[in-house]
């Protein structure tokens, strides 16, 4: 099992103690640093910032949004950021949200799935550096009756093939994701729920005619370090991580279309993801964070000792996980530090190194 890091969002007051988070990660021998980005910070940015702070450690945007950019832009800055950290590079796509592509990108939120394929077929064509033509329902290139005419990008990425991931959360997603794409970004990943997910995955994997074999099953996982493994301790270190599950299974989106909230709803949550989503969008956070029961962050997160942590690596690893890219809980850099070592610790300890 290899292990990874999420940054998040760059520009959230953190940035500093990002890159010593990220530097770190790399001094660990961690797989990959990936960067988020939503309407605030863009992620080629920070990666690039990443890639010049790092040496071995790969990067990977976690996501790129698919309405933010033509795919032969996208195709552009993977080359790009592949050439400038040495091979490092590691592509995630999504197709974000209804609120975000049409509010913020003005692009219509139809589709997603056929949109995802024509993209990654586009992208594909390009990193490969053959002539880009495509005809599709929402592409064509070049444009019929005018000027333009098929072109090849002029830079040679390090690599033959950069690693293409896509965050999915529904099953039609999780389908076309097995299918098309070499790596999977999950969130709300519960090990004894794996099937919720891979199934869907395992499913778009055959229609290929492939298997699950040498494909990256890599869902983000929150981190912290409980003093003990006590009823209380376990919980105080689950409370770091309430607000980040109420804002997405209450806030995120609206009402109508939340993906995170019928993931949660999928796991057997449904009376409290509906109370969540209530109190959210009511605007009282404080209650819709103590709405979120414990048992939904403690198997979708890696809280405890050292031990306990080991043990719920093990499970991720019999589930199929590939890959655990961490978000390090704290409220110092000591204690996101802390996170990284230890989960390093765990991973020796449990055998998966």
């Amino acid at each position: 099992m290899r292990l990874g890091i999420n940054l998040g969002y760059w520009g959230l007051g953190n940035d500093a103690d990002n890159i010593a988070v990220a530097q770190e990660a790399d001094r660990l021998g961690f797989a990959a640093c990936w960067a988020a980005e939503a309407y605030g910070s863009d992620a080629a940015t920070v990666l690039a910032y990443v890639a010049a702070k790092t040496e071995r450690i790969d990067v990977g945007s976690a996501i790129f949004q698919i309405p933010a950019r033509t795919p032969t832009m996208t195709a552009m800055t993977a080359a790009t950021l592949d050439t400038l950290s040495g091979g490092r590079f590691r592509l995630g796509l999504g197709v974000s949200g209804p609120q975000v592509s049409e509010g913020w990108y003005g692009v219509k939120f139809d589709k997603p799935l056929a949109r995802t394929r024509e993209y990654v077929e586009i992208i594909r064509k390009a990193m490969a550096r053959e002539r880009v033509t495509h005809e599709g329902a929402n592409w064509t290139l070049p444009l019929p009756g005018g000027p333009g005419k098929p072109l090849k990008l002029t830079i040679h990425p390090v690599r033959e093939h950069i690693p293409l991931y896509i965050a999915a959360i529904g099953p039609k997603n999780l389908e076309l994701t097995g299918e098309i794409a070499d790596g999977w970004l999950g969130i709300f990943f519960a090990p004894e729920q794996a099937e919720l997910s891979l199934a869907s995955v395992r499913a778009g994997r055959e229609k290929a005619g492939l298997t699950l074999d040498g494909f990256d099953v890599a869902p983000n996982v929150p981190i912290a370090v409980a003093a003990s493994d006590s009823e209380a301790d376990l919980a105080a270190a689950a409370d770091i991580f309430r607000f980040y599950t109420a804002l997405y299974v209450g806030g995120m989106g609206s009402k109508e279309q939340n993906f995170y909230n019928r993931v949660a709803c999928r796991m057997g949550y449904e009376e409290a993801a509906e109370e969540i989503q209530k109190l959210y969008l009511s605007g009282d956070k404080a209650a819709a964070a103590a709405a979120v029961p414990q048992q939904l962050i403690d198997s979708t997160t890696l809280v405890g000792t050292r031990e306990r942590i080991a043990d719920r690596l093990q499970a991720y690893a019999a589930a199929g996980v590939t890959t655990v890219n961490l978000a390090p809980g704290g409220f110092t850099l000591d204690e996101r530090i802390l996170a990284l070592r230890t989960a390093a610790e765990a991973v020796e300890l449990a055998g998966l190194a």
